[in-house]
């Protein structure tokens, strides 16, 4: 059997996306559904709609006045946001049960990356940014779940200098891009989130190059051994940003998503 299927195959509790996200997905994919709609199925959950009201009143999004309605909460935010609060909260027990709650907190930091940086270019559209970039590791989590000691023995190569694929595939003769593109396959992801799990690694090599670039961006000055010489000067060039100006960008990425995290945890 092919070593990443197996992976795939031997963690039980990532057969299936959980149930609420395939829930919120669906009803979004209604073409006449109603924010009523969504905000009736967000009440039921007690952990969501505490989540989405802080959220809502915290500075991450700076609304002036004090929300205390959910579906008034999910007007302000809109259908895609209140769509990508839910897969990012939903998702926090699958990343952080197994002990690997910097995963997770990744996660987060190159999703407000990415919408960041959308809105700033217009590049992309900036709800599918944040998506994007939370996804984009989402494999980690099978080779965690399936070895967190093999993990541990990954991470701490990484720290030494070594590819994190190459490293992956040294311990689990497998990667997080592969086993993440088998569970976008088994979930259904759409095709831009699809190919982001796929070639986030490898921008040139996606039929949407666009999007994977701005994720292996922030994917690099996220990194805890954040290394400038590795930033693509070219791609920064196409969204009209200054090399120079890169440390000050990742401050204010650094900035923006905890301000995030710290709601959301």
């Amino acid at each position: 059997m092919d070593k990443t299927i197996e992976l795939v195959n031997s963690v039980k509790d990532i057969q299936a996306m959980p149930s609420v996200i395939v829930k919120v997905l669906n009803l979004m994919k209604k073409p006449t559904v109603s924010m009523k709609e969504l905000g009736d199925m967000v009440m039921y959950d007690q952990s969501l709609t505490i989540k989405i009201l802080a959220l809502v009143n915290s500075a991450y999004y700076g609304f002036s006045q004090q929300i205390s309605s959910i579906n008034i909460a999910l007007s302000l935010l809109g259908m895609v946001k209140v769509k990508n609060i839910i897969v990012a909260v939903a998702m926090k027990p699958m990343m952080s049960n197994q002990g690997d709650k910097e995963l997770w907190k990744h996660s987060i930091r190159v999703a407000a990356g990415c919408e960041y940086l959308a809105n700033l270019t217009k590049i992309m559209d900036s709800d599918e940014a944040f998506i994007a970039g939370f996804i984009h590791d989402v494999g980690k989590i099978v080779l965690h779940m399936s070895n967190e000691k093999g993990y541990a023995k990954v991470l701490s190569a990484v720290a030494d200098g070594a590819d994190i694929l190459e490293a992956e595939k040294k311990y689990f003769d497998s990667d997080h891009v592969k086993t993440g593109a088998l569970l976008a396959k088994r979930w259904q992801l759409p095709i831009l989130l699809a190919n982001i799990i796929s070639y986030h690694h490898n921008p040139s090599l996606s039929s949407i190059p666009v999007p994977c670039n701005l994720v292996c961006l922030v994917d690099k000055l996220m990194q805890e051994n954040y290394n400038p010489n590795v930033i693509d000067k070219d791609f920064l060039k196409t969204m009209g940003i200054d090399f120079a100006d890169i440390e000050d960008l990742r401050a204010a990425i650094t900035e923006k998503s905890n301000l995030l995290i710290s709601e959301l945890t």
